[in-house]
């Protein structure tokens, strides 16, 4: 019988270190399985080796969390973004539990089920209407007993409350991630503030995920243990950042970016500014550290590297990556050899080798949130005269 893993609460409750794994949208989207504007997860079903493959590859670097392939799989946003193979959430939602159950029971890795921020919240739909859609997820996730629940990718605290609510009824450990930055939620509530109510609604772990950079992220999480330590609340943290530098970003993240979803690949971070990544949230006080959009397994194996003295242990996939470019020393050109050090790596300033372009961008910041008329999902594609008022606003910004 193979033994007993421990679980999410047992491990963070140890101050053990718990690394997630990276973002599935845009990784599958650049290899041929994700369609980029409605990001929906159909993938699971359609091509489940490239999933299952991905999962690999993350528990291979260090992830001992494999999170469900849930992204936007609620009935909702399908019907709303055109996902026109006709598969149902549940289906979706059931494959994605399936492959992450696979590949974690081939390592010490947590299953973890997730749901994010709906259409029908954005559409100012009822607090029953939105909770029903959660719950719809949810029931999947308990047919099929995950380990633990993670309420992810709310831009709103008011809706990632509901969904702590709802997903707290099924008695499983309840994670909450926020995507906002130090300037608070899109109402501005602040990260403090919006800490305090996820924890009082229930939540086990809270921090934030995706729409910003790292270090960006790492600050807000701060704030937000800041306001619950305050409180005289308790919680465990978590960060999954993006991959991207965006310090030019407005409250929206990386959205706003003129270069999203297609032009941020010079703005990737390098393996070694993840190594900063990682000890600075490490020394935070955050002990579930992972990524999002972006996040490659080599991102993750860095994160792994930098806390393996922790860990007391190096992931799989570093028995093909020496230490701070130690394999460096069996290039052939000695001025290669020569970079097969810390310092180095640790110093290096990399060039974009793009003569014309700036170092920040201008964000497009429209400055919409739930409720403003152009947020108003519909299920049709939007239309030529739609896209043309949207055309000629984007020329005035």
């Amino acid at each position: 019988m193979a033994p007993v893993k421990k679980g999410i609460l047992e491990r963070l409750n140890a101050g053990e270190v718990v690394i997630g794994d990276g973002g599935f949208v845009f990784a599958l989207e650049k290899r041929g399985y994700v369609k980029a504007g409605p990001w929906t997860p159909e993938a699971t079903v359609t091509h489940p080796e490239a999933v299952r493959q991905l999962h690999r590859e993350f528990l291979r670097a260090g992830a001992n969390v494999m999170q469900t392939f849930t992204f936007y799989a609620s009935d909702d946003k399908l019907e709303n973004r055109g996902q026109s193979l006709k598969y149902t959430g549940a289906q979706i939602n059931e494959a994605a539990c399936d492959l992450a159950k696979e590949v974690a029971s081939e390592g010490d890795a947590l299953v973890a089920g997730g749901v994010c921020q709906t259409p029908s919240y954005l559409s100012c739909k009822s607090e029953t209407e939105v909770k029903a859609i959660f719950k719809k997820q949810m029931e999947v996730f308990i047919k099929k007993n995950v380990d633990f629940l993670i309420a992810e990718y709310f831009e709103h605290v008011e809706e990632a409350v509901w969904a702590v609510q709802v997903l707290k009824e099924t008695g499983k450990p309840v994670a909450a991630n926020l995507c906002i930055g130090p300037e608070g939620d899109m109402h501005g509530i602040s990260p403090a503030e919006c800490a305090v109510r996820l924890v009082k609604a229930g939540a086990d772990i809270i921090g934030i995920n995706c729409h910003f950079d790292p270090m960006t992220c790492v600050q807000a999480v701060k704030m937000m243990k800041e306001g619950v330590e305050k409180a005289g609340l308790k919680a465990h943290y978590m960060v999954q950042p993006l991959a991207y530098h965006t310090p030019d970003c407005s409250c929206q993240g990386f959205i706003d970016l003129p270069e999203f979803p297609f032009g941020l690949e010079p703005r990737i971070l390098t393996r070694w500014d993840m190594h900063k990544y990682a000890r600075e949230a490490y020394n935070v006080g955050i002990r579930y550290i992972g990524g999002c959009c972006g996040f490659e397994p080599y991102h993750i194996r860095a994160v792994a590297e930098e806390l393996a003295p922790e860990r007391g242990f190096l992931p799989d996939a570093s028995e093909k990556h020496g230490n701070w470019g130690a394999g460096l020393e069996m290039h052939t050109k000695p001025w290669v050899r020569a970079r097969a050090r810390r310092d180095y790596w640790e110093n290096l300033k990399p060039a974009s080798g793009r003569p014309q372009c700036p170092s920040l961008s201008t964000p497009d910041g429209w400055g919409v949130t739930k409720g403003h008329n152009d947020l108003m999902q519909q299920k049709e594609a939007t239309s030529q005269d739609q896209l043309k008022q949207l055309f000629d606003r984007s020329k005035s910004h």
